[in-house]
């Protein structure tokens, strides 16, 4: 089964195939196949064509994959050029949202210590 060019797993269940669509998390799938009135325990080999044509036309009516994609991507270019807090914090690959960031966001900051004592800096010695 394919939806918007996107191969849906045949070997899991429905309501878990459904999240491989970017856009898609596992309570809006459930709320898609209860609204096309397909039970989610099927795999989509199982499926009838008429199924698939209401899942499908369900989902065309959202916006998922590339059309978000962009439009998450215009929202943090708009931030970056107002220049603003969160729009700052973007720019210079920080959490935007609070976080510390002395301990945590080691990932972010590109400080990733593979094991205990590494990556720390050297203090001088008296």
């Amino acid at each position: 089964m394919r939806i918007v060019g996107i191969n849906i797993p045949e070997n899991k269940k429905l309501k878990i195939g459904l999240t491989v669509l970017y856009g898609i998390g596992s309570s809006l799938a459930l709320i898609i196949l209860k609204e096309a009135k397909v039970d989610g325990e099927k795999k989509p080999t199982e499926m009838t064509a008429d199924e698939e044509n209401r899942i499908k036309k369900i989902i065309e009516k959202r916006k998922i994959e590339g059309d978000l994609k962009r439009e998450v991507g215009g929202n943090i270019k708009r931030l970056k050029d107002i220049k603003c807090y969160r729009g700052i914090r973007h720019m210079k690959k920080l959490p935007g949202r609070g976080q510390r960031t002395k301990t945590n966001s080691r990932t972010l900051r590109g400080n990733t210590r593979k094991t205990m004592g590494t990556g720390r800096k050297i203090a001088d010695k008296k």
